[in-house]
């Protein structure tokens, strides 16, 4: 029975290390699928287990578990920032702007709350509080890749106190709960109305959908001012975005292109944005009902969907591969992660678009064979930009940044520069001839896998002294800071939001769950509406939020450890 007893005890076998994380994250995950009033923990149960394993002396050889905790937070910091990469820059516009103010205040809250709970709750004579207070922090805002920057932070300075994660494990339960009741208080106060906030909803994306989405309308070309202009002459007169998808030229249906000449009695088929649609025909002519397929050629004209799966077109625009003039057909759409956007020739091309393109039978299969076409080739994930990215990542967290009055250089460490570098490769990486595709399902196994190694491996460190702090030592006091910290800036930035800025309740919900990374808050804020404006919310500050997170948490340890 000797081998039994070295696979379940004995430390420094990688057996055992295996057979303990296997175990800690299958366990964690089951519980972490329990239900309770709607609500979940999901893989934070992985943090528990952990916690429960390690006050029981199942742990194993340090330095691993210290590996196996940074790699983890290595590919789930990776996974979070390709994926909000390219949405990253585009989230600050037009609405996104006051959403992520709104998340940005709900940081420094969150901060200002903390120190002030540091000055009035804790033993400022013991040198571990502080540090202690961050990981309390983390919990609060059930940020994980915070509490990971933090620990960094901390190894840099050679910090040799407790275990942060004690102080992240006594806030995050009451967090959770917290993140969700305080928003039901708001909609109490505010008198909110569930029913008319989704018909504003409603209302409210048919306008949108109306004024981005490509619409296209049939036209007769009546300005006699345009006789003879081309079709590049007719943008530059308009100046306004179209496409011409098809031409109709004394009983002649064809596919014209930028240098077509365009005469009065002309029919064309023209392809823009809803806000642009009515301008263009104002000045183009009047509306026809025409016939298309009626009065085609001897080759008919199809419209296909066709996929750019081939890595050497990542990063061109459309203008420069000239498809249409070489192939003889109009391109109208191009379909990016679910958002429909107008073929500009200026737009340039991701691997996983989809192309929208219009002509003869033989020329659309020759612009299929030229872009790819192959759903296969999507299915392999590419393996060279996610390690090029960790390794540039890590190099660049690894620059020492000297700051005046600060005695030790600011370093963002794995999870800051990694989180940077993989934003940056997710939004510009196709610059560099770097394919940043991947699939959802294969991003989110990579982040689940990242996540769950980390909390196990955070669990497992911290739960030979968790117990003790709660019953005889400072746990409480965590647990009531944290709550402090939690539900004191939900509630203020909740009744900003809906009084002064007179956001939508479920807009509101996507908000807190984002500014606090929370997915059980936006599953429970989904649970309550058919729409999606939870999730919108939520996607919208999330990027700009888990930079923040991961950022502020290395900073006020940093900097904190110096000051007081």
């Amino acid at each position: 029975m000797e081998w039994l007893t070295s696979l379940l005890f004995d430390a420094d076998s990688i057996a055992h290390i295996i057979l303990l994380f296997a175990f800690v994250i299958a366990v964690g995950t089951l519980l972490g699928k329990c239900r309770v009033g709607g609500i979940s923990l999901g893989v934070a149960f992985i943090l528990f287990v952990g916690i429960v394993a390690g006050h029981f002396g199942f742990t194993g050889n340090t330095k691993i578990i210290n590996f196996i905790q940074d790699f983890g937070l290595i590919l789930f910091v990776y996974s979070i920032g390709i994926q909000v990469g390219p949405s990253f820059f585009t989230s600050f516009k037009q609405g996104g702007v006051k959403m992520n103010r709104l998340a940005v205040e709900m940081v420094a809250l969150n901060v200002l709350v903390a120190v002030g709970a540091y000055f009035l709750l804790f033993d400022r004579s013991n040198p571990e509080s502080f540090p202690m207070l961050v990981g309390v922090l983390s919990g609060a805002v059930t940020n994980t890749p915070g509490l990971g920057a933090a620990e960094e932070a901390l190894n840099q300075i050679g910090y040799k106190g407790g275990n942060i994660a004690t102080g992240y494990a006594c806030a995050y339960p009451c967090a959770v709960l917290g993140i969700i009741l305080i928003p039901l208080l708001v909609k109490l106060i505010c008198r909110i109305d569930l029913k008319k906030e989704e018909e504003s909803l409603a209302e409210r994306e048919r306008m949108e959908e109306q004024l981005k989405k490509p619409s296209s309308q049939d036209i007769r070309v009546e300005n006699a001012n345009l006789n003879g202009k081309t079709i590049v002459q007719l943008r530059k007169i308009l100046n306004r975005d179209f496409i011409c998808s098809r031409m109709m030229h004394e009983g002649s249906t064809f596919i014209p292109h930028k240098d077509t000449v365009v005469t009065t009695g002309d029919i064309l088929k023209v392809v823009s944005t809803d806000e642009n649609a009515e301008p263009i025909l104002a000045i183009l002519g009047s509306p026809v009902e025409y016939d298309w397929e009626e009065h085609r050629n001897s080759e008919p004209l199809v419209s296909r969907r066709i996929v750019v799966s081939k890595s050497k077109l990542n990063g061109k625009t459309l203008g420069r591969l000239l498809l249409g003039s070489l192939y003889d057909v109009t391109i109208t759409r191009v379909e990016r992660s679910g958002t429909e956007l107008l073929a500009k020739a200026g737009l340039a091309l991701q691997v996983g678009d989809r192309l929208t393109v219009v002509g003869s039978e033989s020329a659309v299969k020759a612009v299929a064979a030229r872009v790819g076409n192959e759903q296969k080739r999507l299915d392999t994930p590419n393996i060279a930009t996610m390690f090029i990215g960790i390794l540039v990542g890590i190099v660049f967290g690894s620059i020492p940044l000297a700051i005046p009055g600060m005695p030790t250089p600011l370093r963002l460490g794995l999870a800051g520069g990694l989180l940077v570098v993989s934003i940056l490769i997710g939004a510009f990486g196709y610059k560099f001839g770097l394919v940043t595709y991947t699939k959802t399902s294969a991003n989110n196994m990579t982040r689940e896998v990242g996540i769950s190694l980390f909390l196990a491996s955070v669990g497992i460190k911290s739960g030979a002294t968790f117990v003790e702090t709660i019953v005889s030592g400072d746990g409480l006091t965590y647990m009531l800071a944290g709550l402090l910290i939690t539900i004191i800036p939900v509630f203020i930035i909740s009744l900003i939001a809906r009084l002064r800025y007179k956001l939508n309740y479920f807009h509101i919900i996507g908000i807190v769950a984002g500014s606090n990374t929370n997915p059980p808050a936006l599953a429970y804020g989904n649970s309550q509406t058919d729409h999606d404006a939870p999730a919108v919310a939520y996607s919208t500050v999330y990027p700009l939020t888990m930079f923040l997170r991961i950022l502020s948490a290395q900073l006020l340890v940093l900097i904190g450890l110096n000051l007081l």
